[in-house]
């Protein structure tokens, strides 16, 4: 089969290897500030030589939508996946959308191995890992979990002798350099047909572009990167989202509690204010974001609902559910009655007493809105005649080294 079908887009399979990458947190600075440092000379040459351009992630720019949407090419208003949280309202709980009974469309990588490719994913977080092997015949990990891998679940097992690496904290940029390490060292000794490695955002969350901390840990994946290419992969490059401060001059975070301002204005206890940024690991962000949803009372005068939100400082924009749907290609169901989404330096919380900030080292470096959507796509292969009017998209990643990479 020289062609696959998925989700209304056609890719060619594979005639070399393929790895695409996906940076947690990566904001374009951190790389065009590495790269000014002298500490990726790599990806100064794919830059010189490749293709490079700024594409957009999804809104809500979290983890879980954007890596879902490259796996699939699409949206989540096909792939299902609106956030990391969700409110369920067949069974009345807040849940974790990690299940991968969320999932409703197929990804790249299970149909290519079910066309006869050889598909690796390392992930850095296990949050991830059964929403991307959803359906996948081939080897599925996360550097979280190395030490458990099975043949049965994983795929391979093994996986800290074959990388020659410790098992990492999950929070520490070792657990992104395990994915790098153990990408590198499948193509050395299976060489999959198609890899996908996602990392995690502990460092963008703690450095700014440019600092110690950040060129640190571009120069460590530029190493990778070059590796990868001398094995002879094409390699695309993306983000799930980007990363901004989020706090006051003074550096203290910059908190907007919608819960207690509804609780004010509706009564306690009668909307709900969900933050889909949440997941179980929260020291480093402490689950503040810059998108919630809301879930009104039956009756709510939304209207006015909706201008109480919008006046209040810091707040970009107020969107009801058929509104957020279109313009961020959203799955209705899966959202609230609104979506509130706040400006750049400013983070939405629910309830000040249920945020615990204490874990939080550095001033806040958050996302989830729409000053995170501006993300890199770069390929180490040369596209002709690219048409550079389009609005290229993070989820255009699969596209590009199957389709575009000569």
């Amino acid at each position: 089969m020289s062609e696959i079908s998925v989700n209304g887009r056609t890719y060619h399979t594979p005639k070399q290897p393929v790895v695409v990458v996906c940076v947690d947190g990566c904001e374009p600075d951190y790389l065009a500030q590495a790269v000014a440092a002298g500490v990726m000379p790599y990806l100064k040459s794919v830059l010189a030589t490749g293709t490079a351009l700024i594409a957009d992630c999804v809104v809500p720019t979290f983890t879980n939508p954007n890596n879902l949407s490259i796996v699939t090419g699409a949206p989540p208003s096909v792939h299902g996946i609106c956030g990391n949280y969700l409110w369920d309202p067949e069974t009345g709980t807040e849940v974790m959308m990690n299940d991968p009974k969320w999932l409703r469309a197929p990804t790249i990588l299970a149909t290519l191995a079910e066309a006869g490719a050889s598909v690796a994913v390392v992930t850095a977080k296990d949050k991830l890992r059964k929403l991307l092997g959803k359906g996948l015949k081939g080897i599925c990990f996360s550097s979280e979990k190395a030490d458990t891998t099975t043949e049965a679940e994983h795929g391979i097992e093994g996986v800290l002798d074959l990388v020659g690496k410790p098992l990492p904290s999950v929070y520490s940029a070792d657990l992104s350099e395990f994915v790098f390490a153990a990408g590198v060292r499948l193509m050395e000794t299976r060489r999959p047909d198609v890899m996908y490695l996602s990392t995690t955002d502990y460092i963008q969350h703690k450095h700014a572009p440019g600092t110690p901390g950040a060129n640190d840990f571009y120069h460590m994946m530029d190493g990778y990167l070059a590796r990868l290419d001398e094995l002879g992969c094409v390699i695309a490059l993306t983000a799930d989202h980007g990363m901004n401060a989020k706090t006051f001059m003074d550096a203290s975070p910059d908190v907007l509690y919608l819960q207690d301002m509804l609780d004010k204005r509706l009564g306690a206890g009668l909307s709900r204010v969900i933050l889909p940024i949440t997941d179980p690991y929260v020291v480093h962000h402490g689950a503040l974001g810059s998108y919630a949803t809301v879930h009104l009372p039956a009756g709510s005068d939304t209207p006015a609902i909706i201008s109480y939100i919008a006046a209040q400082k810091g707040i970009e924009t107020v969107l009801t559910k058929a509104e957020a749907a279109a313009r961020f290609e959203l799955a209705p169901d899966r959202i609230g009655d609104l979506v509130v989404v706040s400006e750049r330096s400013v983070v939405i919380g629910t309830s000040r007493a249920k945020h615990d900030l204490s874990g939080l080292d550095v001033p806040l470096r958050s996302h989830g809105g729409i000053s995170e959507q501006h993300v890199p796509l770069i390929m180490n292969r040369p596209v002709a005649n690219l048409d550079v009017t389009r609005r290229w998209r993070n989820f255009d990643a699969f596209d590009w080294v199957l389709n575009l990479a000569g």
